[in-house]
């Protein structure tokens, strides 16, 4: 009996574990999300709708050392659902190789590069950090498109629509802040800039939700048919 007990409990702590990493995807888009706007607000003179999020932490700002500490916690959020994938995966490769890109794609921002302010880049005083500013954006995005294709591939018809619906949405408006990316430069207006950044970044942060919220449900299934056997 005793023995029983310990397996129960041992089965239980480990359902909760994952329970707990799969969570993590939900809290770190909504945590990200409320971050994004509250920066802004502590940056005087900064129009979230015409400038991008890196303006937020670009060099000399005065929301850099602010926003870099409190995107720490959504690097650990992101690295703890990614984990979480990993175990929920199990035999199934497509979503191990999700899980580990989602590692992969938060260690890489980890050590994204800092652009300069406009008046800097226009006064061409920008330096090697702003071209790798641009080649970690090249990093990612492909690696955000390859854990959708897996993650979606992994699952029904009706999340892969959603997921090609999502990878339309974050790939077009993509593209419209990097028509803009010239114009910035020259610190000429931009005044669409923010709003096209921050649909296509959301759409990913919104589609991380439905990911992790179905994740959840199939390991409550997994619990309760295992609980019910």
């Amino acid at each position: 009996m005793a023995t029983t007990t310990v397996g129960s409990t041992g089965f239980s702590e480990k359902i909760s574990l994952k329970k707990i990493l799969l969570t993590c995807g939900i809290l770190s888009s909504l945590y990200y999300i409320a971050i994004n706007v509250w920066v802004a607000m502590q940056y005087e003179g900064y129009n979230a709708g015409s400038q991008t999020v890196s303006e937020l932490s670009a060099i000399d700002t005065p929301t850099r050392s602010l926003w870099v500490s409190l995107v720490t916690v959504y690097s650990v959020l992101v690295l703890a659902f990614g984990w979480g994938v990993l175990k929920a995966a199990g035999q199934n490769r497509k979503l191990r190789l999700a899980g580990s890109l989602l590692i992969v794609y938060i260690a890489v921002g980890i050590f994204w590069p800092p652009m300069h302010q406009r008046e800097v880049l226009a006064a061409g005083a920008g330096s090697l950090t702003d071209t790798l500013h641009i080649v970690w954006t090249l990093i990612t995005v492909p690696l955000m498109l390859l854990i959708m294709i897996l993650s979606a591939a992994a699952f029904g018809k009706r999340f892969r629509m959603y997921t090609i619906i999502t990878i339309v949405v974050q790939i077009g408006f993509g593209v419209l802040t990097g028509l803009d990316s010239p114009k910035m430069e020259a610190n000429l207006p931009t005044p669409w800039m923010g709003v096209w950044e921050r649909i296509s970044m959301a759409a990913f942060m919104i589609w991380l939700i439905v990911f992790a919220t179905i994740l959840l449900r199939i390991e409550k299934l997994q619990q309760e048919k295992s609980v019910s056997g």
